[in-house]
């Protein structure tokens, strides 16, 4: 395979916001995320320097490191994740100067991580190395995990290598087959940041997949989504909440996807409603000042609303009609202190 030249390569990547279908990719489910207009705009070019240079225009910050220099818990690791796969691959060779400009939030649940490994990769990959989006989401996914250390699924990497402006993307997370279906006339998806902060590195994602894993096995399927919920009541209390939310998400899931062919928006806000309260209530990574945000979402007239991301905190999702959209966000941003539109 050829060596990309030396640059400059530019590639922008989309965050992405999932509609439906949360703590499932690695479980065997179907799940709705969707681009949004919010990107990581990446440059890279060969340096003489015998190091990787990364530049962060949102961190404001430049730093320096080792060709094979292991993960630091830096935000520049996803940077050097992909660049240390590239060289492996032969697609780059020596020392690289990155730039990253993101209008993606840190922290909020909008994939910013799987966007900028993305990113990296393409720009890396060039254009004379030809890499089509699944295989650069596996490769994504796999130095997620690999190097950063955060054991995630593949739904991230898919939505942002994959997916289209204005389409929401029903990804089979077990063959990745994936389509696109246009949002319906009307509708308008709002993502907002709730104002609290979250890192997946912290831990927490970690246990709640182990538990999800061992809930499976317990239980003697492959993927979490396929037990019954007859068989769950001989797992203790926490893996219970876990096995239920990966069966009735499922479900969930697929029938959202019918709802949006049918432009069903009663049909589909509930789903995203009942979502959330699985994800407080089951998955136990919602949070009380979320909760409250999404109580007033609907209050206020959203059709739905809902924790998006891994949770813990970051952005929340509402599916609003179109023409009382701006109203709406106006109405919640004034009850909620510190709560800030993204799109």
């Amino acid at each position: 395979m050829p060596t990309a030249e030396a640059g400059p390569y530019r590639a922008t990547v989309p965050g992405r916001v999932n509609l439906i279908g949360e703590w499932i990719d690695f479980n065997g489910g179907l799940v709705l995320p969707m681009p949004l207009p919010v990107v990581i705009d990446l440059h890279r070019q060969t340096n003489d320097l015998g190091l990787d240079r990364i530049i962060s225009e949102q961190f404001e910050e430049s730093c320096d490191f080792g060709l094979e220099a292991a993960a630091a818990g830096h935000w520049s690791d996803y940077v050097r994740g992909g660049l240390q796969y590239a060289r492996e691959k032969g697609w780059i060779s020596g020392g690289q100067t990155v730039s990253i400009a993101s209008t993606i939030p840190v922290g909020a649940g909008l994939s910013s991580s799987a966007a900028t490994i993305v990113a990296t990769l393409r720009a890396a990959a060039s254009d004379t190395i030809p890499v089509d989006p699944v295989a650069i989401a596996l490769a994504a996914q796999a130095i997620e995990n690999d190097f950063i250390g955060v054991p995630c699924g593949i739904m991230d990497q898919m939505a942002v290598a994959a997916g289209q402006p204005g389409a929401a993307l029903a990804l089979d997370t077990r063959s990745l087959h994936y389509q696109s279906h246009e949002v319906p006339d009307g509708w308008r998806f709002m993502v907002l940041h709730s104002g609290v902060s979250r890192a997946l590195s912290d831990g927490r994602y970690k246990t709640r997949r182990e538990e999800c894993m061992v809930a499976a096995t317990r239980l003697g399927v492959d993927y979490l989504c396929d037990a019954k919920l007859e068989d769950i009541a001989s797992l203790d209390v926490s893996l219970a909440g876990r096995a239920r939310h990966a069966i009735t998400e499922a479900d969930r899931s697929r029938r959202a996807v019918d709802a949006l062919i049918a432009s069903d928006m009663t049909l589909f806000g509930q789903l995203m409603t009942d979502s959330h309260i699985s994800l407080q209530a089951d998955m136990q990574v919602s949070v009380p000042r979320i909760d409250e945000i999404v109580r007033d979402a609907i209050a206020l007239g959203a059709a739905g609303a809902r924790i998006t991301g891994a949770g813990f905190g970051g952005c929340f999702v509402a599916l609003v009609e179109s023409t009382q959209a701006e109203q709406w966000a106006d109405a919640l941003v004034r009850r909620h202190r510190g709560v800030k539109l993204i799109v």
